[in-house]
This record gives C-alpha cells, structure tokens and sequence, in this order.
C-alpha cells in the first residue's frame, strides 16, 4: 500500500504542477498515469510542437515544459506509478481513499486529485480494412519524433492543424524526402496561415499535395511500401511511401473515471468553481477533464484549478490548522 497526502491521477502538465503548489503547504503527492512517462498528452502526442500561451514563455516545446514541470516539482520528491490505469477507487468509513490500478497497485490518502486531461485516447482510424496489418509497421497515428521520418516518404492524411503543421514541419525541415499530404475535400478545417503555406510548399513542389482524395489501401509485404488513393477526378493513384500518417484526431473517452460515481456531463466531470471539488467530498477534478460554465480548456487554467484545489486539500487534511499564504519571492522553494 503506497501511503501520501495526496493522489493525483493523470501525470500531465496540471498533474506536475499540482505537485509543486501542494509542496508548498508540506503536502506529499504520488501520481498514477497509464502511460509509461510522465507528461501527459505533451509528452506522448505533440512533445516537438510549441504552446504559445504559458505565462513567461514566449513559446516552448511541449517537451521542454514537462522537463521545466519535473525539476519544479522535484525539491518535494513525488512518488510515481507509471504504465498503470488507475481503475478502482473506494472510499473507506474514516473518509480516506484505495485507488487500485490495474495492475492491482494500491494507494492510500484522504485526498484524490482527478488530473486525467481528456482521458484515455484513441487514434480516429479511417476505414481501410487492412490498416491493422501495418500499425507500427509503417502506420502510425500520432507523430512523436520528427526524426524517425529523416528521409522517409511519408504519406500525410487529413485537414486539420496536425496534417497542416506537420507537412509543412517536415518538409520546410528537410526531414522527410518526400511528403504528400491526402485531404478528402478541397477546403481545410486547420489555420489559414498554415493552409496557405501548405499551398505555397505545393506551388514549389515541395509537397504534393491531393485534395478531394482519400486513401482507401495499404500496400506491402511485411512493411508498407505504398498507398492506394482514390482520386474523385482521376480515379486510383498507388504512391510509394514508407510511412502512412493519418491524423484524423483522437476519440478522448473518460474510461474507468466514469465509473466512480462522479457527476458527468458531455464526457467530463462536473466541479464546484469555488475549490474545483466533486460531488463526492474529498475528490477534486482539474484541468480538461473538468466542467463547469465558462470552462477553458487550456494549460494555464488547469495550473490555477489546481492551485486552489490544493488550498482546499490542506483545509480538509487539516481541518485545525490555519493555512498562511507565503510568497515564493520572500521564502523561496526552500523556505516551505
């Protein structure tokens, strides 16, 4: 049985940072994720691309600010229990918490913090019946390392930001050889700049661009080596690739979380705005996985959602203790 003040489940960025601003009021915490690293989405989905709207940082990877999140939180030692889905959660006589992982890994405290983002996601997969066949064999879903396609012929599906920004990431940083970009209608949803520069790479040659197309085959022996696309004016294009990349987004589900007895509206957790608690006193929900009216989904918001559900976590662990704030720019990390 792991023992601490405070679970966390769900090791992204509003997860790392509910760690620090619980340190501060000498609270322990110890984080569940199922992934095997922590970081959340940032880490496992887009760690090279910026985020651009993190007070102080002007742009930053989302790598970088998961590595940034880890050495603030680490002067306050978290426990990790990583490559775990938290699936069970019982609440005991004296009002403390059991979360049980799947792997049977049990935790202990009074308090339960829901940092899960938007849950467990899965890859939007287009109909192609044979697409299975070639998962990590030529087929992947989300883009994690740039590199990993240094001189590859990638074959990019999709209309969104992600097709957009990477095509144009890939091609404008010479590391694919070749980049086509397949979208099955002739406007695209992402932002106009970066449809424009789609356009213009195209204009130079530099990507290959079908519009009003779909992919509708693999191709290959025990790797992918090409792709067959159906074209609505000239029919049945089959074009080498090493690699198929459809980014059609992903289908976000709560997973076990829905289970638990919390309030749920539209797939999120319905919080009270005053300490950002549960229906069921002593767990709180912050960051995407929350809802309430005016919700923003963004980084940022879930840091103050989590700063104040901690002030609240202290109140209930110590219900005779009057909790002073201190400034970090008079006591330093040190000095708490």
């Amino acid at each position: 049985m792991i023992e601490t003040d405070i679970i966390i489940i769900g090791a992204g960025p509003v997860g790392l940072f509910t760690v620090f601003e619980a340190g501060l009021l000498k609270l322990k915490c110890h984080l569940i994720d199922s992934l095997a690293q922590p970081g959340g989405q940032c880490s496992e989905i887009y760690p090279k691309k910026p985020i651009y709207d993190i007070p102080g940082f002007p742009s930053v990877l989302a790598g970088d600010l998961i590595d940034n999140l880890m050495e603030q939180a680490a002067p306050f030692k978290p426990g990790f229990t990583l490559g775990e889905a938290a699936t069970e959660i019982d609440k005991l006589e004296d009002g403390t918490f059991i979360v049980t992982t799947v792997k049977g890994t049990k935790h202990h405290a009074p308090i339960v913090m829901i940092a899960g983002g938007l849950g467990v996601f899965e890859p939007r997969k287009p109909p192609i019946s044979n697409i299975e066949d070639y998962e990590d064999k030529g087929v992947e879903y989300i883009i994690k390392d740039p590199e990993f396609y240094k001189g590859k012929r990638c074959v990019i599906a999709g209309g969104g930001d992600s097709a957009l920004d990477w095509s144009i990431y890939l091609t404008e940083r010479n590391i694919a050889s070749e980049v086509v970009l397949v979208h099955r209608n002739s406007s695209f949803r992402g932002h106009l700049d970066s449809v424009q520069k789609v356009i213009d790479l195209a204009g130079e040659g530099r990507i290959k661009l079908i519009t009003e197309a779909e992919v509708v085959g693999l191709n290959g022996g025990s790797q992918l080596e090409s792709v067959t696309i159906n074209h609505t004016k000239d029919g049945e294009i089959i074009t080498d690739a090493d690699h198929f990349i459809p980014l059609f987004g992903l289908k976000p589900s709560l997973g076990p979380i829905g289970n638990w007895g919390l309030e749920i509206d539209k797939g999120a957790i319905v919080v009270d705005t005053l300490d950002y608690s549960t229906n069921i006193p002593g767990i709180y929900a912050i960051g995407d996985v929350n809802t309430y009216t005016n919700k923003l989904k963004l980084i940022l918001c879930g840091f103050h959602e989590g700063t104040l559900a901690v002030q609240s976590a202290f109140a209930r662990i110590h219900p005779d203790k009057k909790n002073v704030l201190k400034y970090t720019t008079v006591n330093g990390v040190n000095g708490f």
